[in-house]
């Protein structure tokens, strides 16, 4: 094989919409199967749907979706690492044990940030006025 046919099979692309479409099959796997994920997307939507109604200003629903937004990707990640580990140890292990743990963690952090930039921006919206 030459060294520019090794390149293109090592790199080889998939198509646009074929990665388009594998990534909607992960999401929608993670909103049929895991509560939590459908538990942060009614949230999500709520908290951006009560900052148009109070009229955030732009930057302040810049802000918001980053926060919603990191909260999805840190329960993204949390499902995929613990899935991971259920298939590397069946049975109970300290470290697996340890790292979904971890893994959980980054939830928790991402989910208090946006209680905390939720707090700041919506409570002298509804407070004040």
């Amino acid at each position: 094989m030459t060294p520019r046919k090794l390149l293109r099979h090592i790199f080889r692309f998939r198509g646009l919409r074929e990665s388009f479409k594998l990534a909607i099959n992960g999401i929608a796997y993670l909103f049929l199967y895991h509560r939590n994920m459908r538990i942060i997307f009614t949230l999500g939507i709520f908290a951006l749907l009560l900052g148009l109604y109070l009229k955030l200003s732009a930057i302040e629903l810049v802000a918001l979706c980053i926060t919603i937004t990191l909260v999805f990707v840190a329960e993204i990640f949390n499902t995929a690492i613990e899935m991971m580990m259920d298939m590397v140890k069946v049975k109970y292990h300290t470290l697996i044990k340890l790292i979904k743990d971890i893994a959980a963690a980054v939830v928790l952090l991402a989910s208090l940030n946006a209680v905390a930039v939720g707090y700041i921006l919506f409570i002298r919206k509804i407070f004040v006025h």
